[in-house]
């Protein structure tokens, strides 16, 4: 019995080395098919960039377009225009410093906020306030 699988044994070994001497570059038999190949790093990150950029499309670009509205909308007001904050607060801009804004949101009754909080410049003066 010992020696049926010595045997065994020293066959699995020398046919293995053999495998491995005739193996070629890749490390394939010779007469084995090989599998499917390792995509390269640019198709591996292909998808991750395309969705980047459709995210960047879609998200971000119109998300600065609006920001930069914002901002010129802010620098552009002036005394008497009729504003909107992002509380819901109607007002007439009374006035204006460098952070804050005093809005005039009923007669003779004046309040500051923050210019960042002025959300719409109202372009028919909705609001109805008398100076």
């Amino acid at each position: 019995m010992h020696k049926i699988i010595n045997k065994l044994a020293l066959f699995s070994i020398l046919s293995l080395s053999v495998l491995v001497e005739f193996a070629n570059a890749d490390g394939v038999a010779p007469g084995v098919p090989a599998g499917p190949a390792k995509p390269t790093m640019i198709e591996t990150l292909a998808p991750f960039l395309m969705m980047f950029g459709v995210m960047y499309l879609l998200i971000l670009r119109p998300q600065q377009k609006k920001m930069k509205e914002q901002q010129a909308m802010l620098s552009a007001l002036v005394e008497g225009d009729s504003v909107v904050t992002t509380s819901g607060i109607l007002g007439v801009v009374r006035g204006l410093e460098e952070k804050v804004v005093k809005l005039e949101v009923a007669s003779n009754v004046q309040i500051k906020v923050l210019r960042s909080q002025v959300s719409q410049k109202l372009k028919n003066g909705v609001i109805d306030v008398q100076s």
